[in-house]
Order: C-alpha cells, then structure tokens, then sequence
C-alpha cells in the first residue's frame, strides 16, 4: 500500500471510529484552503510553509463516501501544523487534524463536530527523518 493511500486510509477510520468531539472556531473555518484527495500535499504545504501551518478540504470518492454515511453537514476539512523542524532540511514533527460538522455517528442522539488528530514525523521525500535531532 502506497503512503498517501495508507494515511488517507488511516485517516478515513479514525475519523468514522475514534473521532471525539471538539468546538472549533469560526477562525479556524476561514483560513483558505485548497481541495486535496489525501492528507499528503498538505503535509509537505505545512514544512515548507514559513509559519509551519497549511489547510486543505478533504475530496474525492472517500470523502464522499464517509460525509454520506455520516450525514455530516460539511465537508472534511484537515489542519496541519509543524510541532518541531528537525535538523535534517526538509524534516518535521507535524501534528494533523481532520475535522467534520455535524457527524452522526450509530447511536448518538445528534450530530456533532468530529475530529481525528495524530502527529507525525515526515519529510518532503515521504519518509521519515533519519535522526529526530
């Protein structure tokens, strides 16, 4: 399995089974955001970005396919922010967040925002660094 193909697989099941809740602010929805069908280009946008950060909005069959199972009433947005640069050029500490609005998971009495963090360490070549110095 490809990397990108792995994350967005990662992604996609920890959103729909171990997302918790969480308030986002009306801030956090007004950063421009370009469209990504995984988490990838984003990823490598956030450690070449000066303040270490880039957004994007989830697309694509996946997407579609979690955001109609769930009824959800946005689409899946992803935050990524760079915790740590490492030494080694074009390596960093990324923390990822996906985040959904009005999510009905089976059982729960209302929708809600969704959210699935993790952080990662990675560089621009896709792997990850040789040293986390």
């Amino acid at each position: 399995m490809k990397p990108t193909t792995f994350l967005l697989a990662m992604g996609a099941f920890a959103l729909t089974v171990l997302a918790t809740p969480v308030f986002a602010s009306d801030s956090a929805r007004m950063v421009p955001r370009t469209e990504v069908s995984d988490a990838r280009p984003v990823m490598l946008a956030a450690i070449q970005a000066t303040d270490g950060e880039a957004h994007a909005i989830l697309t694509g069959d996946v997407a579609n396919a979690i955001t109609q199972r769930f009824g959800a009433t946005s689409p899946i947005f992803i935050d990524v922010t760079t915790e740590r640069r490492y030494q080694q050029p074009g390596c960093s500490r990324l923390k990822v967040m996906f985040w959904q609005d009005g999510v009905l998971l089976p059982g729960a009495k209302a929708p809600r925002m969704q959210t699935m963090e993790f952080g990662i360490n990675y560089c621009l070549d896709g792997l990850p660094p040789k040293s986390l110095l």
